[in-house]
């Protein structure tokens, strides 16, 4: 080994056995003035840094100094100009006979704790130490995902943060008719009313974060009550079904007991969502009747009753009977002068004597 390479392992030695020397005395003391006191050890307050900002870590020096360090954990960051960390965040700022700063950059929650500036004088040995606060916004690390569930089940939603100061978690619906001021959401008996989406809300004095759960409430088709239809012959009608469900209702379409085919005997069924029509385009004598509309879904089914009727559509003749059958008829007008001409021809020889 050189004699450079032997001067710097025994300079390096001597800080090591100096640095210790000073750490022997317990950091932690209440905070006094170096002139109000004959103590050489100082508490400075407390340094509260957001994660991810930087941190100074200030030291007055005075008098004349023969070694200077900065310490965390027992661990030396700087030993004067020498680098001992492997941290590239930390980097040296100011070293003079005034101040000894060195700076932590963008700050994590493994950076707190204290941290001792350690200082040996031609008088005497003093230590300074300061304790780091690091303050995290809320984020939620763990979430109920999303669910899918039948009508009358018991749902609980549960939302985790982190953070500090510890955060304080909250749930509430979009419709925000339900909340809970806790890390959990109770649902007894989930009604069709209560799908949606809800919102976690995770709050700290620095932030806050939010995340959503969408629940999708699953139940049976209801079925709209069917509406009679009155068709004229070889007019087009339409017969429609609807139903309300989650999932989606599949349709099936009876006449009597026979099911219907969409494209058979000039039948369509045209099904678009929640809606089904049944369609004749051209109504013959025997699409009158009965018919059923079933909704099926994987949870159950309903189903409702539809007549199609036929109506007359009045002819020209028809119109012009209907005026003389009332006029011809008992009681219409046409009898009605008949009897008054006949009444007056009784009457007529007793009114010609005066």
């Amino acid at each position: 080994m050189s004699v450079r390479g032997h001067f710097v392992a025994f300079f390096k030695c001597t800080v090591i056995l100096s640095l210790r020397m000073l750490l022997i005395v317990p950091a932690g003391l209440p905070v006094r003035s170096q002139g109000d006191s004959q103590s050489d050890n100082e508490v400075m307050d407390n340094i509260t840094v957001r994660q991810g900002e930087d941190v100074y870590l200030r030291c007055k020096q005075g008098d004349v100094v023969t070694h200077t360090a900065w310490l965390n954990r027992s661990s030396i960051l700087y030993a004067g100009e020498d680098k001992w960390s492997v941290d590239q965040r930390v980097s040296l700022v100011t070293l003079n006979q005034e101040e000894f700063t060195i700076k932590i950059e963008k700050v994590e929650m493994t950076d707190e704790g204290q941290y001792v500036c350690a200082v040996q004088t031609s008088s005497r040995p003093r230590t300074t130490s300061v304790h780091v606060l690091v303050q995290v916004p809320p984020k939620i690390i763990n979430l109920s995902r999303d669910l899918i569930v039948n009508e009358g089940s018991n749902v609980t939603l549960m939302c985790q943060a982190s953070g500090k100061p510890e955060p304080s978690i909250s749930w509430k619906s979009s419709s925000g008719d339900l909340a809970s001021d806790d890390e959990y959401l109770e649902i007894p008996s989930i009604s069709r009313h209560r799908a949606g989406t809800y919102k976690c809300t995770a709050v700290n004095d620095i932030d806050t974060d939010d995340q959503t759960v969408d629940i999708t409430v699953n139940y049976a088709p209801t079925v709209s009550e069917g509406r009679d239809v009155g068709v004229t012959l070889g007019q087009r009608g339409v017969l429609e079904c609807e139903a309300d469900a989650v999932p989606e209702a599949d349709f099936e379409w009876y006449k009597d007991d026979r099911r219907i085919f969409s494209g058979i005997d000039g039948v369509e069924i045209l099904n678009t969502g929640s809606l089904s029509k049944l369609m004749f385009h051209n109504v013959s004598d025997g699409d009158y009747g009965n018919y059923t509309c079933i909704a099926i879904n994987s949870i159950g089914s309903s189903n409702t009753s539809f007549l199609l009727f036929v109506v007359i559509e009045p002819t020209s003749s028809t119109l012009l009977q209907g005026p003389r059958a009332v006029q011809d008829g008992n009681g219409g007008p046409s009898g009605i002068h008949s009897h008054c001409w006949l009444l007056f021809i009784a009457l007529l020889p007793f009114l010609l004597q005066f």
